[in-house]
């Protein structure tokens, strides 16, 4: 793992308080050291590893000192040491440090979170691109440890363990009601915006002038959105109908309930997500429970039953999970985030927020509750993912269909490269650039260390993306070979297959080495991962720099914005693909290396071969691009990318030359059974 050097925290604490008299040692519970001078104590040093130990993306917490006032104002926040890959091998560590200089001047009573704008006493701090997981982690480690460090000195209260009470719904009540009714009684709520109060909200911002339409239409409607607490029986049978109504309560498991929303204009489901897979432009918030709906949660409704029902554009229903101890009694907001696009990736976003209070015959009250259960870590990054993990099981599983009707798809050559190319944009586009989906042998080295120390699902998990992604390289290892990830899944790859496909259309000359050298330079790519291998037995930190000849940190986690010789390296090697096909695949990817090394276990080999193929036919082996095609006609499933060519000339027989010869026998043999009229 990367490890930066363990910074001493004195010299920071002396830095922040010049006259001080002196530092105590760690000390108390929590572990705290008290900085004293002339007048007194001047304040208060801790570090989050002695308080709150949060696992980051390494499996290994961020160590950062925080400095606070005895009024529990932030006075410094550094980092002490870190184990994460993505900073010491990609971003420089100053973005890192200036991340944590925000917290300098709030105070430890502030809701501090990652993102956003002020809003309901949270106070947003700018992320950090491209290690979004790593400042989530650092946000908690942080908040945690200064809440506890404060309450053990009196700064602040300790929360109480009992808040109010939940209430339950009382289902034997039920009156009959119109639209009008329910809307007026306050049994329906509504949130109203017009252009102009969009626009006032991004008053000051960089997106203020983004949106001209809205500034020329400035009374007309934005957003209508009506919402009401569904499984209450007064609601539910009037707006969906009985049976309906219980068809929804049969789905509910204990502690759940239902929020129907209806809506015209801006839509409150959206377009797209954030990163992270939930309903990124609707959430609901009760005390401090944010709840935040993911496809699961979500049921179309496709009709409204109540009398005087308007029509609306979205009409749907989302599931409040039992974890979030949702108080039907107690009052909520539904929050509408209205984001606007202020360059091709950045962007500013406002919410508005809508009140709701449920009518008290409705509901009984109990005497106590327990507080909301926060969501781990794991489970927020997860929940804030699903739907790139919708997209990507969907994308995997139409690959694992192509596979099994590959026999049937290489019939139609046309169609069949269309999907491919197509297939390999989505997984450069979307599996690289926008979620980061690029696996390393970097994981490898990971995965085994953890085997070493004590293996944790938590370390893996905390990226669901590349989760996902070496769970479909397992699988289809074991099936197929490694020739199904690194031909279809590989963002580096995908993007190397384009270009070159670009440079074979633009009629760009190729060049392939001949068969003795390619087959010698097959060798380097095993060479390296060996390398790498055996550097990592003394130093992983050492394997895991060296590891930098993979470019797909630069490429696709990066993006290019990043030191010249990095950037340099990626380029030439995505140059090389206008001359020569996946250059670097073949000869140097240690990664592909790695994962060859599972081959001999695959159960499956369903590229068709035949006895004239290498003797005397050579189509294939001269057509096959990567050149994985040895001269006697035999496919090394080590250096194979599973792109069907070969199995697209091994069906044509307009081509294949045991075909043709096949079907002038067939002709032939037709010919001689027409019988010969004779005159």
């Amino acid at each position: 793992m990367f490890v930066s050097p363990p910074k001493d925290p004195l010299p920071i604490i002396e830095e922040v308080f010049p006259n001080h008299t002196s530092i105590s040692e760690k000390q108390g519970e929590p572990l705290l050291r008290t900085v004293s001078g002339d007048d007194g104590i001047l304040g208060y040093a801790f570090e989050t590893d002695d308080i709150a130990r949060i696992p980051a993306y390494s499996g290994e917490p961020v160590n950062m000192l925080v400095v606070i006032n005895p009024e529990g104002e932030y006075l410094a926040s550094k980092v002490l040491e870190h184990h994460e890959p993505i900073i010491l091998a990609g971003i420089p560590e100053s973005k890192l440090w200036d991340f944590s200089d925000q917290y300098v001047g709030l105070s430890v009573k502030d809701r501090i979170k990652v993102g956003g704008k002020p809003d309901q006493g949270y106070v947003p701090i700018d992320g950090l691109s491209g290690a979004t997981v790593t400042v989530m982690v650092m946000n908690v480690a942080i908040t945690k440890a200064a809440t506890k460090a404060a309450e053990s000195l009196g700064i602040i209260t300790p929360s109480n363990d009992i808040i109010q009470p939940i209430s339950t719904i009382k289902t034997d009540i039920f009156e009959q009601k119109n639209w009008l009714e329910l809307t007026g009684d306050g049994s329906i709520r509504k949130l109203y915006l017009t252009n102009q109060a969009v626009q006032d909200a991004f008053t000051d911002t960089a997106a203020e002038n983004v949106d001209t339409v809205a500034a020329s239409q400035s009374q007309e409607m934005f957003s209508e959105i009506y919402y009401a607490l569904a499984d209450i029986p007064t609601i539910g049978i009037n707006l969906f109908g009985e049976s309906e109504y219980q068809w929804l309560l049969k789905q509910l498991k204990p502690g759940e309930h239902l929020i129907a929303v209806f809506g015209n204009g801006y839509s409150y489901k959206g377009s797209g997500y954030v990163r992270g897979g939930i309903f990124d432009r609707l959430q609901v918030h009760q005390n401090d429970n944010e709840v935040s709906f993911r496809d699961l949660d979500h049921t179309r409704i496709g009709d409204l039953y109540a009398e005087g029902s308007p029509k609306f554009h979205e009409m749907s229903m989302f599931k409040v999970q039992a974890h979030h101890e949702f108080d039907p009694g107690a009052s909520w907001q539904i929050e509408l985030l209205v984001r606007r696009q202020t360059g091709p990736i950045d962007s500013v976003f406002t919410s508005f927020k809508g009140s709701y209070d449920v009518l008290e015959h409705y509901v009984d009250t109990p005497p106590a509750i327990i507080p909301p259960k926060e969501l781990s870590l794991t489970e927020q990054v997860w929940q804030e993912s699903k739907v790139q993990v919708i997209l990507l099981l969907t994308l995997i599983s139409v690959l694992i269909l192509i596979l099994f009707f590959q026999d049937i798809l290489v019939k139609h050559p046309t169609f069949m490269h269309r999907l491919r190319h197509g297939f390999l944009v989505i997984t450069v586009v979307f599996i690289g650039w926008s979620w980061g989906g690029q696996l390393s042998v970097v994981n490898v080295f990971t995965f085994l260390q953890s085997l070493f120390k004590g293996f944790s699902w938590d370390l893996f998990l905390l990226d669901p993306v590349i989760f996902i992604l070496w769970c479909a390289a397992a699988v289809t290892m074991l099936l197929w070979g490694r020739a199904v990830y690194c031909g279809w899944l590989c963002p580096f790859g995908a993007l190397q297959e384009l270009i070159n496909q670009v440079a074979r259309y633009a009629k760009i000359p190729q060049f392939e080495l001949p068969w003795a050298v390619h087959e010698r330079l097959w060798a380097i790519k095993y060479l390296i991962l060996l390398g790498l291998f055996a550097i990592s037995l003394d130093s992983l930190a050492l394997a895991e720099q060296f590891a930098e000849i993979e470019p797909f940190k630069t490429t696709f986690l990066l993006k290019f914005d990043r030191e010249w010789p990095f950037v340099l390296w990626a380029v030439f090697l995505l140059s090389l693909n206008l001359f020569n096909r996946k250059t670097f695949c073949r000869y140097l990817c240690p990664l592909g290396a790695a994962l060859s090394v599972s081959n001999s276990v695959r159960l499956f080999d369903w590229l068709k071969r035949r006895p004239e193929c290498g003797s005397p036919c050579k189509i294939c082996a001269k057509e096959c691009e990567i050149q994985a095609i040895q001269p006697d006609g035999v496919i090394n499933m080590r250096e194979c990318h599973y792109c069907l060519d070969c199995q697209i000339t091994y069906s044509n027989d307009g081509k294949c030359p045991p075909l043709k010869k096949m079907a002038r026998k067939k002709r032939k043999q037709m010919d001689s059974e027409i019988p010969v009229t004779q005159l």
